[in-house]
């Protein structure tokens, strides 16, 4: 398994950064209208400042967190926990300058609404003037004097000061927090499917090993026959048949080894290969062997694994036409049935030896295993003395491409 994990492209980073702060400035700009305050464009482009300082700081936590893509999740939790803490003071530092501003023209809307006069003195202290009451009944004396200035609320201390920032980093934190579990499910999600894709590779890799060896157990088997059948034309001092059995051998050999040893083949391509074999073992069986091909146009062109039939027809020569002293008819056919590709081959020969393994040898086994590689349980193979000889059925889906 590949060991390397994936990093999210900055598309997709940046996506989720923006995505957050839109959300935050959308939410922040909702409870302001509701709130009644007022100045919205002032607000508006005071807090679309922050947003900007927020993706900024968020955009600097993933470069850190980028760092430790590749270890556990605990530890990118515990990094973003720690790195979040100053990313959101100087969020909350950037949100304290922007609106302070506001907040003193808030506190004279509020004043003039309410007729009473607000303001803050040089030390901060926040006071609201109101008129002075009259001296022993005295109006006018009243409505001449100085009004006179309450204290509100005291100047902000230092301390006062850095409880306010604190209180706005701790929302920052846990919005903060909230995109660093965001980009972490990503990048899960990210090695999942990296994680998946390179379990499919070795999947599909075994199974092409598998399909390989199996296409290349055909190969062997077919060449002891040939080979088999080739000696016994030299013994018999047939030197003409078996120079014309040579010369066919190549260019089934020509043939068959130009295919991809794991891929298909169209069935038209099949029956012509199986074709050729049946020509080099005509040489052998000239008054024998006779062949049969019934293959419609329309299913020519539908896939089937390259060699599936050898085994088939080897056995029809094998117990069929070399078994018998009359002529024997090897039939290879195809049609469509209920949505698959059936492919026969049979012959009309003695049929299976009294005591046979019900059909299933070493070649028939190669092609049930074959077909279930490739197919799985999609592909069926059915085999059994027929009414005249021995029959073999291959169901299989039907497959143009691939």
């Amino acid at each position: 398994m590949n060991s390397e994990t994936p990093h999210l492209s900055t598309r997709v980073v940046m996506g989720s950064i923006v995505s957050v702060w839109v959300i935050y400035f959308t939410l922040a700009t909702i409870r302001g209208e509701l709130s009644g305050f007022g100045l919205e464009w002032e607000m508006l482009w005071r807090r679309s400042v922050v947003v900007l300082v927020g993706i900024a700081m968020t955009s600097v936590m993933w470069l850190v967190l980028r760092l430790f893509d590749r270890r556990s999740i605990g530890v990118k939790i515990a990094v973003a926990a720690v790195i979040a803490t100053p990313a959101s003071l100087v969020i909350a530092q950037v949100n304290q300058w922007m609106f302070e501003p506001v907040q003193a023209q808030i506190e004279k809307r509020i004043g003039a609404e309410r007729g009473i006069a607000i303001r803050r003195d040089e030390s901060g202290n926040l006071l609201v003037d109101v008129p002075r009451a009259p001296i022993d009944n005295d109006v006018s004396q009243a409505e001449t004097a100085e009004p006179e200035s309450v204290l509100i609320a005291p100047a902000p201390t230092l301390m006062d000061q850095w409880r306010m920032t604190f209180d706005i980093a701790l929302g920052r934190y846990f919005l903060l927090l909230a995109w660093a579990a965001l980009y972490i499910a990503i990048q899960a999600r990210a090695q999942a499917l990296a994680a998946e894709r390179e379990g499919e590779r070795f999947r599909t890799a075994a199974k092409a090993a598998e399909l390989r060896s199996l296409r290349y157990q055909v190969n062997p088997h077919f060449l002891f026959n040939t080979l088999n059948s080739l000696s016994a034309l030299v013994m018999t001092g047939k030197a003409e048949q078996a120079e014309q059995m040579i010369q066919t051998i190549s260019r089934f050999y020509r043939h068959s080894l130009a295919e991809d040893s794991t891929g298909d083949v169209t069935l038209a391509d099949e029956i012509d290969l199986q074709e050729h074999y049946l020509e080099i073992e005509a040489v052998r069986f000239p008054e024998r062997l006779r062949v049969r091909v019934d293959l419609p146009s329309a299913l020519a062109n539908y896939k089937v694994p390259g060699m599936i039939l050898q085994p088939l027809v080897e056995n029809s020569v094998k117990y069929g036409v070399s078994a018998s002293s009359r002529p024997v008819t090897v039939s290879i056919a195809a049609r469509e049935e209920y949505g698959r590709l059936v492919v026969t081959v049979c012959d009309d020969g003695p049929g299976m030896p009294a005591g046979h393994s019900g059909g299933f040898g070493i070649g028939l086994a190669n092609v049930r295993d074959r077909l279930e590689a490739r197919f799985g349980n999609e592909a069926t193979v059915t085999s059994g003395p027929a009414l005249q000889g021995y029959e073999t059925e291959l169901r299989l889906p039907m497959v143009k491409h691939g």
